[in-house]
């Protein structure tokens, strides 16, 4: 199945927009053949879009307000025409495959949650990050979207995130695990106490038990479920250490002539392992739970990783994976297999 319905790209939130969302827009649109439509104020994206010689390559929607980095969920209703909230209009209203969004957070989830509505038995959308593991990436959720939860809502979250595994990802009978401070079965609170009663007997998932900090990166699981408070605090400290790891490496191979002779033999491993432990080529995370593919952006996103997570969204709408896991999520509720 393919969608050649474009992209609605926020062109107006991120940490470098716009003039760098513009150049994801074009790199997207010239090397990765995919049709994009960029959201915000004409004047400012027209011009950017003349650097690149790409005025007639990329279509430019009108959207007289943005959030800013450090806005709120409020926001959404603070600015109901801003380019977060024209971008979902576009895709409510089926002339967009997917939202694309390096901005706000916050402002992305309240204005999605507003605009494009939640699917039906979903109790919480969540942030959906796909970790780089090996064979296959292991999704963690939820990444930031909710801090407070229900354990009723974590279980959701392990519905969704081994649904998303199985269908983006083709992983077969995902394994979930519970992300707490001990692998043992009574470690943790008491909200991460009772989802782990309630994951032992739910339907449908292969509960594999509790996982650490430390099994993040080990493909242990195949999905890995917390509330968004501790998701977000876990793959920003992972994307840190990441970060410190390869500075240090890099100032190790620089210390003495044998160091750089040996790094240059294994260059091509060392160009791999940083590229499938860059951020940006994974292209973002996905907001599941909601009628809309829509893919949230690093904030600090260059045109590369915009680039790539208008790849991600096309990709995504496409396959049809978030209709699908809609509609096993319906009918999920309906069953009353799920809580």
């Amino acid at each position: 199945m393919s969608d050649s319905r474009p992209i609605a790209l926020d062109a107006m939130g991120g940490d470098h927009a716009p003039h760098e969302i513009v150049a994801g827009a074009v790199h997207a649109v010239r090397e990765r053949g995919l049709a994009v439509v960029l959201v915000g104020s004409p004047r400012v994206l027209y011009e950017a879009l003349a650097d690149h010689d790409a005025t007639k390559e990329v279509p430019i929607v009108r959207a007289e307000e943005a959030l800013s980095m450090d806005e709120g969920a409020l926001a959404s209703l603070r600015r109901p025409r801003s380019s977060i909230a024209v971008a979902c209009h576009l895709v409510r209203r089926g002339d967009a495959a997917a939202v694309v969004s390096a901005g706000s957070t916050a402002g992305i989830v309240a204005t999605g949650k507003l605009r494009l509505k939640g699917q039906q038995g979903v109790l919480r959308p969540a942030i959906a990050v796909a970790l780089p593991t090996l064979p296959t990436p292991t999704v963690l959720l939820d990444a930031g979207a909710n801090a407070e939860v229900k354990p009723e809502m974590l279980v959701q979250f392990a519905h969704l995130g081994a649904t998303y595994a199985e269908l983006a990802h083709g992983v077969q009978d995902p394994k979930v695990g519970l992300l707490t401070i001990g692998s043992e079965a009574e470690k943790g609170n008491k909200l991460v106490k009772r989802a782990h009663e309630l994951l032992q007997t739910s339907p449908g998932i292969q509960f594999a038990g509790n996982v650490e900090g430390h099994d993040l990166l080990t493909g242990k699981v195949d999905v890995i479920t917390t509330d968004g408070f501790t998701g977000n605090v876990a793959l920003k400290t992972m994307e840190g250490a990441v970060r410190y790891a390869f500075t240090e490496l890099r100032e190790s191979i620089g210390d003495s002539r044998m160091a750089r002779l040996g790094a240059a033999m294994q260059r091509s491993r060392i160009r791999d392992l940083r590229r499938r432990l860059d951020a940006e080529e994974h292209g973002g995370a996905v907001l599941l739970g909601l009628n809309g593919t829509v893919v949230i952006a690093h904030g600090a996103s260059r045109a590369q990783g915009i680039s790539a997570a208008c790849r991600l969204a096309a990709d995504l709408a496409s396959a049809g994976v978030v209709p699908a896991i809609g509609e096993k999520a319906a009918s999920q509720s309906r069953s009353h297999r799920l809580w």
